[in-house]
């Protein structure tokens, strides 16, 4: 289930500990995806992705930020034309192959349809596009805490979002993770946040950092998901056994 959008506005820009792992998060993602290499590029994001997307709005030539339903829709930037929009989760307003990059935080884990999810984000992903998966990590303890929005949803682990990705036609490119400081207000750890990020990201075995990322592209042909979509083409064999018709003769 979604979370609501006043929830995560609050926060990510109202709470000290959001402004903290908004930072964190979000310089991880420059350290993969640089504002420079979006220029003319169309950036997106899915969820509640606008904590991330701020920096391209100077080098990119569009910005996205597409909000489910179930989590409702805020206008953002604040003092700059709107870019959010409410969608449908499973039938974006956009057509395919028009999406250089897209992030997808706090959109998939918490989402009843992610199958459905993943086969937009495929589809809106153009030729060479690239997309990164934030979700959070089950092994870490941002996941075991509801203080935060990383403690709602489906947490994963980096073999099992690789292998739903490689379902839904996603080759993964790289991993990387963040938020390895604990999840709490106080002082100390706030105070003491970037150092745990040094810590974690040189002995990523040792410490389980509270958000796994993993930066995919597309295959192309999509691989044909077993299934439905299979089984469909197959003829229906209930009627097998049963007489054919014999038209009546004429006059008769």
């Amino acid at each position: 289930m979604h979370l609501d959008v006043q929830n995560l506005r609050n926060f990510y820009y109202r709470s000290t500990l959001g402004r903290a792992a908004q930072r964190v998060v979000r310089d991880q993602v420059l350290q993969v995806w640089p504002a420079s290499k979006a220029k003319g590029q169309t950036v997106a994001g899915f969820g509640f992705a606008v904590p991330l997307l701020r920096p391209y709005l100077a080098t990119a030539r569009r910005v996205m930020a597409l909000m489910p339903a179930p989590q409702g829709v805020m206008l953002w930037p604040a003092g700059k034309p709107n870019v959010a929009s409410l969608i449908e989760e499973t039938l974006w307003p956009l057509d395919t192959g028009v999406v250089d990059k897209l992030v997808l935080l706090h959109g998939l884990e918490t989402s009843e349809n992610q199958s459905l999810v993943l086969d937009e984000a495929y589809r809106v992903l153009g030729p060479g596009g690239r997309a990164l998966f934030i979700v959070p990590n089950r092994a870490g303890l941002w996941s075991r805490s509801d203080k935060t929005p990383f403690g709602f949803g489906r947490p994963y682990s980096a073999s099992q979002l690789e292998a739903q990705l490689k379902t839904h036609g996603f080759i993964t490119e790289r991993h990387a993770s963040a938020l390895y400081q604990p999840p709490s207000d106080r002082r100390f750890w706030l105070k003491t946040g970037p150092m745990w990020e040094r810590i974690g990201a040189r002995t990523p075995v040792v410490l389980a950092g509270g958000v796994l990322m993993i930066e995919a592209t597309k295959q192309i042909p999509k691989p044909i998901r077993p299934g439905l979509a299979q089984a469909v083409k197959r003829p229906l064999r209930v009627l097998d056994g049963l007489g054919q018709p014999v038209p009546k003769p004429a006059g008769g």
